[in-house]
C-alpha cells in the first residue's frame, strides 16, 4: 500500500528546520505484515528530542529513514503467526501504543526481566530494520527506507513487530496515549524503575522537556518530599512549579549547584538528567549528596565526555546510572501508568503543547529545538 511519511535523507541539518527542511513528507510503499508483524493505522505521533538527536547527527542511524518513535494507533491487519512469532492476541480495531525497543523475549536481558536491553531489538534498531531483520518500507522507485526504532511513526500507517506494541484501553484518546510510549515510559520509569526512589526522598530533575516533566510527575506520584526543577527556561520552571516542584533553579545561574545544595541540606538523594548535555549531567552529579544516586536518560553526542572524580564513587558511596526507556517492562508499565493517569494521579495531558499536521513537521521541530514546546503531537 502507498502511505505518506516523513523521511530523513541525511543527518546534520541546521536550524531553522523550516528553512533547511531535513524531513520531507513523501509517498512510500509499505509492505503487508509478515509473520509476527502487525499493520497499524497511526493516529498520533509525538515529537521528541530523540528524533532531533537523529536529525542533528547526535544519534547516528542509517539513512534514508522514516522518522518517529513515539506513537499510538489502531490495528488494521495482523500478519501470519506461524512459527510462534506472535500477534494472534491482537485483532483489527485494537488500540495500541508503540514501544521503541522491540523485545524478543528470549535473549539474556529479556529473560532477566530487562526487555529495554533486548539484544536482538538493539541490533535491529541500529540496523534500521524490524525485529525480524526485514524492511517493510521503500520509495516508489524501489529504494529501501529504514525504520526508526522499529516504529517510523511520522506516517499514516506502519508495519511493525508485534513485540513493538502494547494494547491499551480504547477509552484513552490516542493523542494522549502516544505520550506513554516514550515521554511517560522513560521519565516516570527513571524515577520508579531505575532509581527505585522511595517515598519521602529528595530529588532534582534537570531538563524540563516532555521526558523531564514526566519524571517530575513521577516524583510527585512516588511521594518525594523535595523536588528541585532545573532548566534554562524560566517559563518551564514556572510550569514545573505548577506540576509539583517544590524549588526551582535556573541552570544558567553560575551558583546553581551551590544554591541546590544549600536548599537541600547538602544535595539531593536522587538527581535525574534528561538533557543530553554533559554539562547538565555534571551539574546533576555535583548536586547529588553523599550516598546518593545520579540517573541520566539523556543522549549526548557519541564522542562526548565529562569530568568525574572516581574517588567520589567509593569514598562517598555515590552511584551514577544510565536509564534507557525508564528501565521499563512496557507490557507491565504502560497499562499501570495509564491507570494512574485515568485516576487523576499522573496528569500527563498537561504536557501536551498542541497538535499539528504531518506537513508542518519541520516547523514543529523548530519549536522543540527552541524550547517553545513540551510535547507536540502530529494527528493523522
Amino acid at each position: 500500500m502507498e502511505i505518506r511519511a516523513a523521511v530523513l535523507d541525511a543527518m546534520g541539518a541546521s536550524a531553522p528546520y523550516a528553512s533547511s527542511k531535513p524531513l520531507t513528507v513523501e509517498t512510500l510503499e509499505l509492505q503487508a505484515p509478515g509473520p509476527g508483524e502487525v499493520l497499524v493505522r497511526i493516529k498520533a505521533a509525538g515529537l521528541c528530542h530523540s528524533d532531533l538527536s537523529v536529525i542533528n547527527g547526535n544519534r547516528p542511524r542509517p539513512m534514508p529513514m522514516a522518522l518517529g518513535h513515539e506513537a499510538a494507533g489502531i490495528v488494521e491487519e495482523v500478519g501470519p503467526t506461524a512459527g510462534g512469532a506472535g500477534g494472534d492476541d491482537l485483532k483489527p480495531g485494537d488500540h495500541v501504543v508503540f514501544v521503541f525497543v522491540p523485545s524478543c523475549g528470549h535473549c539474556e536481558p529479556c529473560t532477566e526481566g530487562r526487555p529495554a536491553l533486548c539484544e536482538p531489538g538493539a541490533a535491529a534498531n541500529g540496523a534500521g530494520t524490524l525485529l525480524s531483520g526485514a524492511r517493510r518500507l521503500q520509495r516508489l522507485d524501489g529504494t529501501p527506507v529504514n525504520h526508526h526504532l522499529g516504529v517510523s511513526g511520522f506516517a499514516e500507517y506502519a508495519t511493525v513487530s508485534r513485540r513493538s506494541l502494547v494494547k491499551v484501553d480504547p477509552e484513552l484518546p490516542l493523542v494522549e496515549a502516544a505520550l506513554f510510549g516514550c515521554a511517560v515510559l522513560t521519565g516516570v520509569g527513571a524515577v520508579i524503575n531505575t532509581a527505585h526512589m522511595p517515598a519521602g526522598a529528595s530529588c532534582a530533575v534537570i531538563g524540563l522537556g516532555g521526558v523531564g516533566l514526566a519524571a517530575l510527575l513521577g516524583a510527585v506520584v512516588a511521594g518525594a518530599r523535595t523536588i528541585v526543577a532545573i532548566d534554562l527556561s524560566d517559563d518551564k520552571l514556572a510550569f514545573a512549579a505548577e506540576l509539583g516542584a517544590t524549588d526551582t533553579v535556573n541552570a544558567a545561574d553560575p551558583d546553581a549547584a551551590t544554591k541546590v545544595r544549600a536548599a537541600t541540606g547538602g544535595g539531593v538523594e536522587f538527581a535525574f538528567d534528561f538533557t543530553g548535555s554533559t554539562r547538565a549531567l555534571d551539574l546533576g552529579y555535583q548536586i547529588t549528596r553523599r550516598g546518593g544516586t545520579t540517573v541520566t536518560a539523556g543522549l549526548p553526542a557519541p564522542n562526548a565526555t565529562m569530568p568525574l572524580a572516581p574517588v567520589t564513587l567509593v569514598a562517598e558511596e555515590r552511584c551514577l546510572r544510565g536509564s534507557y526507556i525508564g528501565t521499563a517492562v512496557p507490557t507491565r508499565d504502560i497499562p499501570r501508568y495509564i491507570t494512574l493517569y485515568q485516576r487523576g494521579r499522573l496528569p500527563v495531558d498537561r504536557l501536551l503543547t498542541g497538535t499539528l499536521d504531518l506537513d508542518d513537521i519541520n516547523d514543529g521541530f523548530d519549536r522543540l529545538h527552541d524550547g517553545q514546546a513540551i510535547r507536540q503531537v502530529i494527528t493523522l
